[in-house]
């Protein structure tokens, strides 16, 4: 179970919504994942889409929680305002926030979205930023009010896994709030190492809409989760640099 402000979640996977080819692939693929929680792009969504064709039709929101964000958003004056229409459109105060600071690389602008989050907290909004895997950056959003943060593996879409595990690591030893990975998880396999190095939840969108089969890699990600996040609570082995027998030799009958 994940605990984020006042919610308790049944999985520690959130997907999105986003380029899957359908909406009908986009329900089998939340179905096939497990989730419990599914982020919306609030710019990106026809909120007037009529009734059978709008995207809000095809999520099952008796049992998964809606996370709208501010994607697309380049300015704290943006995201707030998107932030604010969301909460209007659907009803929820859970908002991730993104505040992006290069169109090429989708990295965040670290003082936008510092900004953005201050003012959100303000307005009585449940904040969960997407941000640098800087550990100072999740400190301070932290310290704004923030009720977790979310940095990134890798950049949004590029399915390059966790590429520096060691701030992943730090950011976590020094929260007190969920840390998410969000953006960068490829395949299952990233997905477990995520949820090894200990964090709380891992949020991906791409990874399963532009797999292969979709609905099958949904469902692998949910084993990943689930075993990495056991593997990290059972406790690895320590490394070493030679060999240590599996079988004890006390008590081996000598002939």
């Amino acid at each position: 179970m994940l605990r984020i402000a006042d919610r308790t979640l049944s999985s520690r996977l959130i997907v999105g919504t986003g380029k899957y080819p359908d909406f009908e692939t986009m329900r089998a693929c939340h179905e096939a994942s497990g989730t419990a929680m599914v982020t919306v792009a609030i710019r990106r969504i026809d909120l007037d889409a009529a009734p059978g064709a709008h995207i809000l039709d095809f999520i099952d929101t008796e049992r998964i929680a809606l996370l709208p964000n501010t994607a697309g958003c380049y300015t704290p004056e943006d995201a707030v305002t998107t932030a604010h229409l969301a909460r209007e459109a659907l009803g929820t105060n859970w908002i991730k926030l993104e505040v992006i600071g290069d169109a090429k690389t989708l990295f965040p602008d670290n003082e936008g979205t510092l900004e953005a989050a201050r003012q959100l907290v303000k307005d009585g909004f449940v904040v969960l930023p997407y941000c640098i895997d800087d550990p100072i950056v999740c400190r301070r959003l932290e310290d704004l009010g923030c009720a977790a943060v979310m940095p990134l593996a890798a950049p949004i879409g590029s399915g390059l896994g966790i590429r520096n595990p060691y701030n992943l690591l730090i950011i976590k030893e020094n929260a007190g709030v969920p840390v998410i990975v969000d953006a960068g998880v490829g395949t299952a396999s990233d997905a477990a190492v995520a949820m090894e190095l200990g964090m709380d939840a891992i949020l991906l969108n791409t990874a399963i809409a532009g797999a292969r089969d979709p609905v099958k890699m949904a469902g692998a990600m949910k084993h990943a989760t689930i075993a990495g996040r056991d593997a990290f609570e059972a406790g690895r082995i320590p490394k070493k640099l030679y060999a240590s027998a599996s079988s004890p030799v006390e008590g081996v009958i000598h002939t």
